[in-house]
């Protein structure tokens, strides 16, 4: 049997594992007992991360769409067929009409790629991932407040920490390897404040679990801020020194007494004050949050509030402390760096930059690069139900089920003169295509993922693809020759990085040698530099710190006689995403097979609903049915559906309305109305 390291394909934790392979065939996964994060141990999708490779559903060859079906094609006809497709757009419409959505689930070294195809050959800043709808309101809000928009600390920090904060964050399911953690150091002494409506794992542990109406976290979050201030237990030196703007986050504080965010936020005010005390008297508190923060119309501010909270109390750029968005999918971090983002190159160099746009013209030795600035892929498909948008490339993303309001991105994907789908699977996205590529999938390649950590990682090839599926980024160097690019040659991934490096600072001192044997965190500069654990440690990126005042602003949808519900969305322990792996893993598959709809056991007796009765859900975009799962962890007036099944997709239900300045849609908060199917 081999062994090959490699990086697991599911959460940011970014764990590693020997996958074990037979005769060319995944037999099973080994833990690394030396990796820093994982230290041994894995989740169950971690254990059964190889299940999905060799399952038969794989794609394995070109497909095109004749009259109406898909019939297999050659690599050379099907290279040929969608650079001529996108030429032709781009000569008719505009290089504008094209949009490109790069993936969470490739490596880095292939959305660096996919990003130099849309600006470098097809000229446009229409460039963007997964992370549009999970951490844009990261990448916008902490950018602002530190000059940085990632994870400020290590997730080794949590061991240092004597209070830790998560808000927003279902840990223990959806980065259980950081859950553990958490739950460790509460074992060793921490203590630990929970906010979440839900009745999470997590909360369970908690010294004060905040159960508080979703979509307050803002004067939640103020109220906490202003005892702080009241009592004195600002941390004055550090703001005096390190932060500006204070007077500004005072003055709009002030106006939000615990007695306030109490009567919005469904908590009493002696929660709010205890919470304040607890996090604001640690020695190290260290804020971790997730999509829970970021997935509403206010997301930006939601983040702005939890940089506030941590500058306030002095908790950034030490241990055991910081400000810690937890990404949700594998490489969005990566993908976030590599510039597959409209307004960045990688290394989060501005695309609007001149300088930025010549030094990576030369680069790429081409004459000019693009000046208009792109469109997220949230009004990317706003765009293109409006005649904008003409043709898109999607790689391994699956937008018919991510998306939110699935009527709406219906209508976007079949309003477009072309769809080229480039996935490991025949997905839902992929079936409405017009051309689909086969790709290789993690087990079958070579690159680097960033976890949330920023830790960049080998992945490794352990066994062949199936058929004629190829990696990434060999599909996208053909398909920019057969674009005309001819400059464009690498003979292993490791090139690939070496380009990365010499155009990025945040990676310059990144080479696949020095990744061994578990990676470096950036920024790393040079070649001689160790990486960075911990961010902002003697000053912010921005210089100092920046408190940014919130105002409140409700959700957009909000429950009223027609709609008397709160429906939010979330992962389950067992699935991932779309389900494209994991309903495809037979274990995984078996532990959660089919939709439900968690209520309350107050809500049910009250409409006449059992445990596992079928019942209907409904919003003013959709309706699905579900079987019911009455249970405590969700409060009277609140329902929780998981977004992973296409036979009840929440994403039917939910409100395509979009955070102002990162563009990120509300899937935390919709109303819908809930009833028992006869």
């Amino acid at each position: 049997m081999k062994r090959t390291l490699t990086v697991c394909p599911y959460c940011g934790t970014g764990c590693m594992f020997y996958l074990v392979s037979q005769g060319g065939r995944l037999v099973g996964v080994e833990p690394s007992s030396t990796h820093p994060v994982s230290r041994g141990a894995l989740c169950v999708k971690g254990w059964n991360a190889y299940a999905f490779v060799h399952h038969p559903d794989r794609l394995t060859t070109p497909l095109i769409r004749d009259h109406g079906e898909f019939r297999p094609a050659t690599w050379d006809e099907a290279i040929a067929t969608v650079a001529t497709a996108l030429k032709s757009v781009q000569e008719r419409h505009g290089a504008d009409s094209l949009m490109f959505a790069s993936s969470a689930k490739a490596t880095n070294e292939e959305n660096y790629l996919l990003m130099k195809l849309a600006r470098g050959v097809f000229g446009t800043n229409n460039i963007d991932h997964c992370a549009r709808l999970c951490h844009s309101s990261t990448v916008t809000g902490l950018t602002e407040a530190f000059g940085s928009g990632a994870m400020t600390n290590s997730i080794a920090c949590l061991d240092d920490s004597d209070l830790i904060f998560v808000i927003g964050s279902n840990t223990t399911e959806q980065h259980p390897l950081i859950g553990s953690r958490i739950m460790n150091a509460v074992r060793g002494g921490a203590r630990l404040i929970v906010a979440d409506n839900r009745r999470i794992r997590l909360s369970r542990h908690a010294d004060l679990h905040l159960r508080h109406n979703n979509g307050s976290d803002v004067p939640l979050l103020n109220a906490m801020m202003q005892v702080i201030i009241a009592e004195g237990r600002a941390d004055r030196a550090f703001m005096e020194s390190r932060t500006e703007n204070y007077p500004a986050l005072a003055a709009t504080v002030a106006q939000w007494p615990p007695e306030r965010a109490a009567a919005v936020t469904g908590l009493t005010p002696e929660e709010i004050v205890a919470a304040a005390r607890l996090f604001a008297g640690a020695r190290a508190a260290m804020l971790v949050y997730s999509m829970g923060i970021t997935q509403h119309s206010h997301g930006v501010d939601n983040v702005r509030s939890c940089a506030n909270l941590a500058l306030l109390t002095g908790n950034v750029g030490r241990p055991g402390a910081g400000v810690n968005p937890l990404r949700g999918q594998n490489n969005v971090q990566g993908g976030c760096d590599m510039g597959a983002l409209p307004e960045f190159y990688s290394g989060y160099q501005q695309a609007a930059d001149p300088l930025v746009r010549e030094k990576f013209a030369r680069g790429w030795g081409v004459s000019s690069l693009p000046a208009t600035p792109g469109l997220p892929l949230t009004r990317a498909m706003n765009a293109a139900t409006e005649g904008r948008i003409k043709g898109m490339f999607i790689m391994g993303e699956n937008p018919l089920l991510s998306d939110p309001d699935q009527a709406h991105a219906l209508r976007a994907l079949e309003s477009l003169e072309l769809l080229v789908v480039q996935d490991i699977f025949l997905t839902e996205t992929a079936r409405l295509a017009h051309l689909v590529l086969p790709a290789a999938c993690f087990a079958e390649k070579e690159g680097t993922f960033t976890n949330t950590e920023r830790r960049v990682q080998r992945v490794r090839k352990a066994v062949d693809p199936p058929g004629e599926a190829r990696p990434d980024w060999q599909i996208l160097c053909d398909l920019a020759r057969s674009a005309g690019y001819k400059e464009i040659s690498y003979a292993a991934p490791h090139e690939i990085m070496a380009e990365i490096a010499a155009l990025t600072p945040l990676y310059g001192g990144i080479s696949y040698d020095r990744l061994e044997p578990h990676g470096l965190q950036w920024p790393c500069t040079t070649s001689d530099d160790p990486g960075t654990p911990i961010l902002h440690r003697e000053h912010f990126t921005r210089g100092r710190g920046r408190f940014i005042p919130v105002e409140y602003r409700p959700s957009a949808e909000l429950p009223d006689e027609e709609y008397p519900f709160v429906l939010t969305t979330g992962r389950s322990y067992f699935h991932w995403h779309t389900g494209s792996m994991t309903r495809r893993t037979h274990l995984l598959d078996r532990e959660e097979r089919s939709p439900f709809v968690e209520l309350n056991p107050h809500d049910a007796a009250r409409m006449g609903v059992r445990e596992r009765e079928m019942t209907q859900v409904t919003s003013r975009r959709g309706s699905i049915l579900l079987a019911a799962r009455v249970s405590d962890i969700v409060p009277p007036g609140v329902l929780f559906i998981p977004f992973h099944f296409v036979e009840g997709a929440a994403n039917a239900l939910t409100n395509n309305v979009l955070d102002p300045e990162s563009s990120i849609p509300e899937f935390k908060v919709c109303a819908v109305s809930i009833r028992r199917v006869p």
